[in-house]
């Protein structure tokens, strides 16, 4: 995971599995990316054994990492934020090398590499509005042009970043798209803006497969059109209607065949835009307004499958 001294206790999702874990009378520990290696063939990590308490002021107490085989645990949590880039990749490798000695890892080493976040959702072609990829910032333009109201972003950001919502007369929009692209060298993605997202960005989480029947609609705040938590929009909770449900029913087998335990949906009004496979979050907002413990049902399954 990310480095656990500086999260926020109350939003964050792998912070809920510690406690949760903990609960279960488990030992945890954490590291982060730069703490896995390879010796003599076999994957081993340098991790801190924690103690966990869900108070913001003082939420854990650490004591010195020690290197051992990653095999020698019983699950590992791949939680580290994007972007996926080279260290990441190399990461899920690693950790594959320790799943062939039998290691549960969550979600799954290759899915983590196959499943890029925005390209997944297309995998799902009929829940998901037009969308065009391309690095050729003319292809981009095109599309604008064609649907007049559009979002652009990149292929590797999260949390809202460097998403722009332009115009076909956008004075900006070549600027926009050549640095999206690098100027014709990186993939970027255009989609027909949708203006529900007025309404809130659902985040629909996934449990092997099956949807928490509750979404955090992530609703923008003032002047800014992202719904993002990160980009300062506001969490509300709300049942999952039929078309989610629909949604997780097209999406849900095959993320669980692919090994993706924990996932996250991101929709806005009826159409999916992203699978977030990587660090999904959301567990703890809606674990406070609906009283749930998500991060038990997922250690259910999980404890049940080792079994």
């Amino acid at each position: 995971m990310d480095p656990i001294g500086s999260i926020q206790v109350a939003k964050d999702t792998s912070f809920a599995l510690l406690l949760e874990a903990q609960r279960r009378g488990h030992q945890v520990h954490v590291a982060g990316i730069g703490d896995l290696s390879i010796q003599q063939g076999r994957a081993h990590i340098r991790a801190a054994a924690v103690t966990v308490r869900d108070d913001p002021r003082d939420w854990f107490t650490a004591q010195a990492p020690q290197t051992r085989p990653l095999a020698g645990f019983d699950v590992a949590f791949m939680r580290s934020d994007p972007p996926v880039d080279a260290a990441y990749l190399h990461a899920t490798q690693i950790l594959g090398l320790a799943q062939r000695e039998g290691l549960c890892v969550v979600n799954d080493p290759a899915g983590l590499r196959d499943l890029n976040e925005k390209l997944a959702a297309l995998l799902f072609p009929q829940c998901c509005p037009p969308t065009v990829v391309s690095a050729d910032p003319a292809m981009l333009k095109a599309f604008v042009a064609e649907h007049g109201h559009c979002v652009l972003k990149p292929l590797d950001g999260m949390g809202g970043r460097s998403i722009f919502r332009a115009h076909a007369s956008d004075p900006n929009l070549n600027v926009i798209l050549e640095t999206l692209t690098g100027e014709g060298v990186q993939f970027a993605m255009a989609q027909t803006y949708l203006p529900e997202i007025a309404q809130g960005d659902k985040r629909i989480l996934l449990l092997d497969g099956e949807p928490v029947p509750y979404s955090l609609a992530r609703i923008p705040q003032g002047d800014e059109f992202r719904g993002n938590l990160a980009a300062g929009g506001r969490g509300e909770g709300r049942p999952l209607s039929e078309r989610d449900r629909w949604i997780a029913a097209q999406v849900g087998p095959e993320l669980r065949r692919r090994g993706m335990r924990l996932v996250g949906l991101d929709v806005i009004g009826d159409w999916l835009t992203e699978v977030n496979v990587t660090s999904p979050t959301c567990v703890r907002e809606l674990d406070a307004q609906y009283g749930l413990n998500i991060a038990g049902d997922l250690f259910t399954r999980i404890e049940a499958s080792l079994a």
